[in-house]
């Protein structure tokens, strides 16, 4: 796949917990390479981080084969999206797109997401969804697709120009209430992976469920997540990035940052404010606004890396 460098771990005092309900839109940016506070300035910080400057593309939760009341065809906004990518004043190094690529898991819609995402000319990059390990085989046409060089259930990992990329999947073994789930094996996967990484490395962490337990009583939250965190946490800069809830909300939790992002098919309610978790269909002529994709960059010194989440209507 591909490589990178170090990150400055900030000495931080106490804990932040925060979470942040975003609207139409958010851009959002990080100083020294270390989302959220910290003590270093961003000059010397990014200095000391040696990254090489370039931007990825998050999309997820396209729901190829989705042609219900809100959205009577994800394919067509699936388009848009990738168009919104196609347009972007900076070209990409690549897409990562954190699951349900499909509705139902089936080979004409996988094919149909392929086809459209050809369209961006990028190297492309998948975790799974729950809606993408629904054949008998419990994800097994995801991985033959998508999942060559992945160990295990579908996990890996990948360097980009001083960038760590963990991509895991928490989708195949649901537990209690939809909760998301890792497992022993590949947690032990994880330890191995991170163990002989400096603490300065800027880690980039790839998950459809949130790893957080956004609202457990909806199945937004994995399981076991507490434990890969766990294993994350002595890094200087460690960002989370999820799908499954079709919205974009925020947390810090000391150097993890945690981002969940909008669907490319349909809305959901936010947490509680339903009787459960599902496509919410919104007024006429509405949709485009909160669909979209999510620009992340990385700079060298003296330029902050940082997100920003455009909707198909921007």
């Amino acid at each position: 796949m591909m490589t990178f460098p170090d990150s400055p771990r900030p000495d931080r005092r106490g804990f932040l917990e925060c979470m942040t309900w975003a609207g139409a839109g958010l851009a959002w940016t990080v100083a020294g390479g270390v989302p959220g506070a910290a003590d270093l300035g961003p000059a010397a910080a990014a200095t000391r981080l040696r990254i090489q400057p370039f931007t990825f593309v998050q999309v997820s939760d396209s729901h190829i084969g989705f042609s219900k009341p809100a959205n009577p065809d994800a394919r067509a906004t699936f388009r848009e999206a990738v168009a919104k990518i196609r347009n972007l004043p900076t070209t990409p190094a690549f897409i990562v797109h954190t699951g349900d690529v499909s509705q139902l898991s089936k080979d004409a819609e996988f094919d149909d997401a392929d086809q459209i995402l050809k369209e961006a000319g990028l190297p492309v990059f998948h975790i799974p969804g729950e809606h993408d390990v629904l054949d008998e085989g419990a994800g097994a046409a995801f991985l033959a697709r998508y999942g060559k060089g992945a160990t295990g259930g579908g996990w890996y990992a990948f360097d980009h120009a001083g960038v760590h990329f963990v991509a895991l999947v928490n989708v195949v073994d649901l537990k209690a209430g939809g909760l998301g789930n890792l497992g022993e094996s590949q947690l032990a996967w994880l330890q191995n992976d991170l163990a002989g990484r400096s603490a300065r490395t800027p880690i980039v962490v790839l998950a459809h469920i949130p790893l957080w337990a956004v609202y457990p009583q909806w199945g937004w939250g994995t399981d076991d997540g507490a434990r890969a965190l766990g294993l994350l946490r002595r890094f200087g800069s460690v960002t989370v990035l999820n799908g499954h809830i079709h919205q974009i909300l925020q947390k810090v939790e000391g150097t993890i940052t945690f981002h969940t992002a909008r669907s490319t098919a349909f809305p959901q309610p936010a947490p509680g404010t339903a009787p459960g978790p599902g496509p919410m269909t919104g007024p006429a002529g509405q949709l485009a606004a909160v669909l979209g994709v999510r620009e992340v960059s990385f700079a060298r010194a003296g330029r902050a890396p940082g997100l920003a989440d455009t909707t198909l209507a921007a």
